[in-house]
């Protein structure tokens, strides 16, 4: 009997997939045969943004890095969630 795969559960598995991709591109980019897995480019806030609303005070910040090992860890977090 096949179950009805979830939105949810591709969601997981994706983000999942680009965090232990990027955790392993960090790890083996200090290696010069693998130095190529940590390359990418960074995009976002630069410097925070901040909200101080006299009693409170809010800090807006995002930066994204999107590398090789991170879309690498996303097209095998796909390919499982297909044979699932």
């Amino acid at each position: 009997m096949k179950t009805a795969k979830s939105k949810w559960s591709l969601l997981i598995l994706i983000l999942s997939g680009i965090v232990l991709g990027g955790f392993l591109g960090q790890l083996l980019g200090g290696l010069s045969a693998f130095g190529w897995l940590n390359f990418g480019q960074t995009f976002g806030l630069a410097s925070p943004m901040v909200l101080d609303l006299g009693i409170l005070t809010i800090t807006f910040a995002l930066t994204i890095k999107i590398t090789i090992a991170g879309i690498l860890g996303m097209v095998i977090a796909i390919v499982i969630y297909r044979l699932l």
